[in-house]
Protein backbone atom coordinates (compact mmCIF):
# COMPACT_ATOMS: atom_id res chain seq x y z
CA UNK A 1 0.00 0.00 0.00
CA UNK A 2 1.44 3.47 -1.23
CA UNK A 3 1.54 5.98 1.49
CA UNK A 4 0.41 8.89 -1.58
CA UNK A 5 -1.41 8.02 -4.16
CA UNK A 6 -2.84 9.71 -6.98
CA UNK A 7 -5.62 8.17 -9.70
CA UNK A 8 -6.10 10.12 -12.65
CA UNK A 9 -6.39 13.52 -10.69
CA UNK A 10 -7.33 16.87 -12.25
CA UNK A 11 -8.51 19.84 -10.81
CA UNK A 12 -9.53 23.07 -12.83
CA UNK A 13 -10.50 26.41 -12.27
CA UNK A 14 -13.00 27.12 -14.59
CA UNK A 15 -11.43 26.29 -18.07
CA UNK A 16 -7.75 26.21 -16.74
CA UNK A 17 -6.34 22.77 -15.32
CA UNK A 18 -4.16 23.38 -12.67
CA UNK A 19 -3.83 19.61 -12.30
CA UNK A 20 -4.16 17.55 -15.60
CA UNK A 21 -4.56 13.69 -15.41
CA UNK A 22 -1.76 13.45 -12.15
CA UNK A 23 -0.66 9.69 -11.42
CA UNK A 24 1.47 9.89 -8.70
CA UNK A 25 2.03 6.50 -5.93
CA UNK A 26 5.01 6.95 -3.58
CA UNK A 27 5.83 4.53 -1.40
CA UNK A 28 6.10 4.66 2.63
CA UNK A 29 9.49 5.82 3.93
CA UNK A 30 10.67 7.49 0.98
CA UNK A 31 11.56 11.45 1.10
CA UNK A 32 10.23 12.93 -2.56
CA UNK A 33 11.21 16.07 -3.37
CA UNK A 34 8.22 17.60 -5.57
CA UNK A 35 9.65 20.64 -7.83
CA UNK A 36 8.24 22.76 -10.89
CA UNK A 37 7.85 26.26 -12.29
CA UNK A 38 5.02 28.89 -10.45
CA UNK A 39 1.91 27.85 -11.63
CA UNK A 40 2.75 24.42 -12.66
CA UNK A 41 0.46 22.64 -10.22
CA UNK A 42 2.49 22.12 -6.53
CA UNK A 43 0.32 23.95 -4.59
CA UNK A 44 -2.84 22.76 -5.96
CA UNK A 45 -1.81 18.83 -5.52
CA UNK A 46 -0.41 19.46 -1.97
CA UNK A 47 -3.87 21.29 -1.01
CA UNK A 48 -5.85 18.58 -2.47
CA UNK A 49 -3.71 16.00 -0.51
CA UNK A 50 -4.59 17.50 2.69
CA UNK A 51 -8.47 17.87 1.56
CA UNK A 52 -8.17 21.84 1.34
CA UNK A 53 -9.19 20.95 -2.19
CA UNK A 54 -11.44 18.39 -3.88
CA UNK A 55 -10.19 17.30 -7.17
CA UNK A 56 -12.30 17.84 -9.88
CA UNK A 57 -11.84 14.20 -11.06
CA UNK A 58 -9.87 11.83 -10.23
CA UNK A 59 -8.95 10.04 -6.74
CA UNK A 60 -6.36 10.67 -4.03
CA UNK A 61 -5.59 7.87 -1.32
CA UNK A 62 -3.68 8.41 1.91
CA UNK A 63 -2.43 4.77 3.65
CA UNK A 64 -5.25 4.03 1.54
CA UNK A 65 -7.84 6.42 3.23
CA UNK A 66 -9.00 9.72 1.83
CA UNK A 67 -7.30 12.28 2.72
CA UNK A 68 -9.83 13.56 5.46
CA UNK A 69 -10.00 10.17 7.09
CA UNK A 70 -5.98 10.02 6.95
CA UNK A 71 -5.81 13.37 8.94
CA UNK A 72 -8.35 12.56 11.21
CA UNK A 73 -6.23 9.34 12.21
CA UNK A 74 -3.36 11.63 12.90
CA UNK A 75 -1.40 10.31 10.34
CA UNK A 76 -0.91 13.17 8.16
CA UNK A 77 1.85 16.66 9.25
CA UNK A 78 2.13 19.86 7.45
CA UNK A 79 3.87 22.58 7.32
CA UNK A 80 2.98 25.19 5.05
CA UNK A 81 4.08 28.55 3.34
CA UNK A 82 1.24 30.46 5.26
CA UNK A 83 0.10 30.52 8.70
CA UNK A 84 0.31 32.65 11.48
CA UNK A 85 0.70 32.08 15.18
CA UNK A 86 -1.14 33.44 17.85
CA UNK A 87 1.49 36.14 18.85
CA UNK A 88 0.99 35.86 22.94
CA UNK A 89 1.67 32.61 23.08
CA UNK A 90 5.37 31.27 24.04
CA UNK A 91 6.64 28.49 22.02
CA UNK A 92 6.35 25.69 24.00
CA UNK A 93 2.56 26.38 24.75
CA UNK A 94 2.18 27.22 21.31
CA UNK A 95 3.62 23.62 20.66
CA UNK A 96 2.16 22.22 23.41
CA UNK A 97 -1.58 23.06 22.50
CA UNK A 98 -1.55 21.49 19.26
CA UNK A 99 0.53 18.22 20.43
CA UNK A 100 -2.76 17.84 22.75
CA UNK A 101 -5.14 18.02 19.61
CA UNK A 102 -3.74 14.44 18.73
CA UNK A 103 -4.20 10.86 20.09
CA UNK A 104 -0.41 9.74 19.96
CA UNK A 105 2.00 12.69 19.57
CA UNK A 106 5.84 12.96 20.38
CA UNK A 107 7.02 14.36 23.90
CA UNK A 108 7.20 18.32 24.02
CA UNK A 109 10.56 18.22 24.69
CA UNK A 110 11.69 16.03 21.52
CA UNK A 111 9.56 18.37 19.14
CA UNK A 112 11.67 21.08 20.60
CA UNK A 113 14.96 19.48 20.42
CA UNK A 114 14.03 18.11 16.62
CA UNK A 115 13.32 21.91 15.69
CA UNK A 116 15.92 23.60 17.55
CA UNK A 117 13.54 25.39 19.79
CA UNK A 118 14.88 24.36 23.63
CA UNK A 119 16.23 27.73 23.44
CA UNK A 120 13.80 29.66 22.43
CA UNK A 121 10.58 27.39 24.38
CA UNK A 122 9.69 30.39 26.70
CA UNK A 123 9.49 33.48 23.46
CA UNK A 124 6.58 34.96 22.54
CA UNK A 125 5.61 33.91 18.75
CA UNK A 126 5.26 37.65 18.25
CA UNK A 127 8.45 38.18 19.06
CA UNK A 128 10.33 35.18 16.82
CA UNK A 129 12.62 35.90 13.30
CA UNK A 130 11.28 34.87 10.10
CA UNK A 131 13.57 31.71 10.69
CA UNK A 132 12.23 30.68 14.16
CA UNK A 133 8.83 31.11 12.89
CA UNK A 134 9.63 28.54 10.13
CA UNK A 135 11.00 26.06 12.93
CA UNK A 136 7.91 26.57 15.26
CA UNK A 137 5.75 25.37 12.10
CA UNK A 138 8.08 22.43 11.61
CA UNK A 139 7.60 22.02 15.45
CA UNK A 140 3.59 21.74 14.73
CA UNK A 141 4.13 19.56 11.66
CA UNK A 142 5.61 16.57 13.63
CA UNK A 143 4.08 17.60 17.15
CA UNK A 144 1.41 14.21 16.14
CA UNK A 145 4.18 11.83 15.03
CA UNK A 146 2.46 12.07 11.81
CA UNK A 147 3.34 8.56 9.39
CA UNK A 148 3.22 11.39 6.08
CA UNK A 149 4.66 15.07 7.02
CA UNK A 150 4.34 17.37 3.89
CA UNK A 151 6.36 20.47 3.81
CA UNK A 152 5.84 23.21 1.34
CA UNK A 153 8.78 25.60 0.69
CA UNK A 154 10.04 25.04 4.45
CA UNK A 155 13.43 26.69 4.45
CA UNK A 156 12.02 29.69 3.57
CA UNK A 157 13.87 32.42 5.54
CA UNK A 158 16.01 30.71 6.99
CA UNK A 159 19.60 31.20 6.95
CA UNK A 160 22.04 28.70 5.64
CA UNK A 161 23.11 27.17 9.38
CA UNK A 162 19.31 26.79 10.07
CA UNK A 163 18.51 25.25 6.69
CA UNK A 164 21.48 22.55 7.30
CA UNK A 165 20.17 22.08 10.82
CA UNK A 166 16.55 21.39 9.47
CA UNK A 167 17.24 18.96 6.57
CA UNK A 168 19.83 16.86 9.27
CA UNK A 169 16.27 16.68 11.37
CA UNK A 170 14.72 15.64 8.54
CA UNK A 171 16.58 12.99 7.80
CA UNK A 172 16.35 11.56 10.99
CA UNK A 173 12.77 12.09 10.90
CA UNK A 174 12.57 10.19 8.18
CA UNK A 175 14.94 7.69 9.00
CA UNK A 176 12.57 5.95 11.41
CA UNK A 177 10.27 4.73 8.35
CA UNK A 178 7.87 7.80 7.73
CA UNK A 179 7.02 9.38 4.38
CA UNK A 180 8.15 13.14 3.31
CA UNK A 181 6.92 15.01 0.48
CA UNK A 182 8.14 18.55 -0.09
CA UNK A 183 8.05 21.43 -2.44
CA UNK A 184 11.12 23.34 -2.76
CA UNK A 185 12.56 26.20 -5.14
CA UNK A 186 15.88 25.37 -3.78
CA UNK A 187 17.15 22.54 -6.67
CA UNK A 188 20.36 22.09 -4.61
CA UNK A 189 18.33 20.66 -1.37
CA UNK A 190 16.50 18.57 -3.42
CA UNK A 191 19.35 17.04 -5.17
CA UNK A 192 20.72 16.19 -1.37
CA UNK A 193 17.96 15.21 0.47
CA UNK A 194 15.87 13.30 -1.43
CA UNK A 195 15.22 9.54 -2.25
CA UNK A 196 13.18 10.43 -5.31
CA UNK A 197 12.40 13.73 -7.68
CA UNK A 198 8.89 14.01 -9.22
CA UNK A 199 8.57 17.39 -11.95
CA UNK A 200 5.28 18.94 -12.65
CA UNK A 201 4.51 21.27 -15.18
CA UNK A 202 1.07 22.58 -16.76
CA UNK A 203 -0.26 20.19 -13.98
CA UNK A 204 1.56 16.97 -15.41
CA UNK A 205 4.47 14.97 -14.29
CA UNK A 206 7.46 16.07 -16.98
CA UNK A 207 10.00 13.69 -14.79
CA UNK A 208 9.78 11.24 -12.19
CA UNK A 209 12.79 9.41 -10.66
CA UNK A 210 16.38 9.94 -8.27
CA UNK A 211 18.12 13.20 -8.60
CA UNK A 212 20.81 11.00 -10.68
CA UNK A 213 18.59 9.56 -12.93
CA UNK A 214 16.83 12.96 -13.93
CA UNK A 215 20.38 14.92 -14.94
CA UNK A 216 21.69 12.19 -16.99
CA UNK A 217 18.19 12.45 -18.85
CA UNK A 218 18.37 15.47 -20.20
CA UNK A 219 22.20 15.39 -21.19
CA UNK A 220 23.71 14.74 -18.20
CA UNK A 221 27.54 15.80 -18.43
CA UNK A 222 29.59 18.56 -20.14
CA UNK A 223 33.16 18.18 -21.68
CA UNK A 224 34.27 21.65 -22.48
CA UNK A 225 37.91 23.14 -23.39
CA UNK A 226 39.51 26.55 -24.78
CA UNK A 227 38.52 26.80 -28.42
CA UNK A 228 39.96 30.21 -29.30
CA UNK A 229 40.06 30.28 -32.84
CA UNK A 230 39.62 27.09 -33.85
CA UNK A 231 36.48 25.58 -36.05
CA UNK A 232 33.77 24.12 -34.63
CA UNK A 233 32.61 21.88 -37.72
CA UNK A 234 32.22 18.45 -36.90
CA UNK A 235 31.96 19.02 -32.89
CA UNK A 236 28.22 17.74 -33.13
CA UNK A 237 28.80 14.80 -34.51
CA UNK A 238 30.87 13.62 -32.25
CA UNK A 239 29.99 10.46 -30.08
CA UNK A 240 27.73 10.92 -27.24
CA UNK A 241 26.89 14.77 -28.30
CA UNK A 242 24.31 16.32 -27.67
CA UNK A 243 24.22 19.82 -28.13
CA UNK A 244 27.31 22.23 -28.79
CA UNK A 245 27.70 26.00 -27.28
CA UNK A 246 30.11 28.11 -28.09
CA UNK A 247 30.42 30.29 -24.53
CA UNK A 248 33.22 33.01 -24.19
CA UNK A 249 36.42 31.37 -26.43
CA UNK A 250 35.03 28.17 -24.44
CA UNK A 251 33.23 24.75 -26.76
CA UNK A 252 30.97 23.01 -24.66
CA UNK A 253 29.56 19.84 -25.54
CA UNK A 254 26.61 18.06 -23.67
CA UNK A 255 27.04 14.75 -23.93
CA UNK A 256 25.02 11.29 -22.83
CA UNK A 257 28.57 9.47 -22.35
CA UNK A 258 32.06 11.91 -21.51
CA UNK A 259 34.46 9.12 -22.06
CA UNK A 260 33.70 8.86 -25.44
CA UNK A 261 33.24 12.29 -26.42
CA UNK A 262 36.81 13.05 -24.59
CA UNK A 263 38.30 9.80 -26.67
CA UNK A 264 36.86 10.92 -30.10
CA UNK A 265 38.13 14.74 -29.38
CA UNK A 266 41.31 13.69 -29.29
CA UNK A 267 41.48 10.99 -31.59
CA UNK A 268 39.26 12.02 -34.38
CA UNK A 269 39.61 15.99 -34.94
CA UNK A 270 42.72 18.08 -35.95
CA UNK A 271 42.04 19.93 -32.57
CA UNK A 272 44.66 21.77 -30.13
CA UNK A 273 42.37 20.23 -26.89
CA UNK A 274 43.17 22.81 -24.06
CA UNK A 275 41.74 23.34 -20.63
CA UNK A 276 39.52 20.19 -20.85
CA UNK A 277 37.00 19.93 -18.05
CA UNK A 278 34.49 17.03 -17.06
CA UNK A 279 31.33 18.42 -15.36
CA UNK A 280 28.29 16.77 -14.49
CA UNK A 281 24.77 18.84 -14.97
CA UNK A 282 23.01 20.17 -11.96
CA UNK A 283 19.41 19.40 -11.07
CA UNK A 284 18.60 23.01 -12.46
CA UNK A 285 19.99 22.55 -15.91
CA UNK A 286 17.53 19.57 -15.77
CA UNK A 287 14.89 21.40 -14.34
CA UNK A 288 15.08 24.09 -16.68
CA UNK A 289 15.38 21.77 -19.78
CA UNK A 290 11.89 19.56 -18.33
CA UNK A 291 9.83 22.62 -17.79
CA UNK A 292 10.66 25.05 -20.82
CA UNK A 293 10.09 21.70 -23.04
CA UNK A 294 6.70 21.48 -21.33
Amino acid sequence: MNAISFSQVTRAYGDVLAVDGLDLGIPPGRTVALLGPNGAGKSTSINMLLGLLRPTSGQIKIFGETPERAIARGDVGAMLQEGTLIPELTVAETVGFVRSLYPDPLPLDEILRMAELTDLAGRRAGRLSGGQTQRVRFALAIAGAPRLLILDEPTAAMDVESRRAFWDNIRAYAAQGRTVLFATHYLEEADENSDRVVVIARGRIVADGTAAEIKAGVGGQTVSFTLGTQSVAGLDALPGVIAVEITSGRAVLRTSDPDVTVDALYRKTTLDVRGLEIAGADLEDAFLALTQES
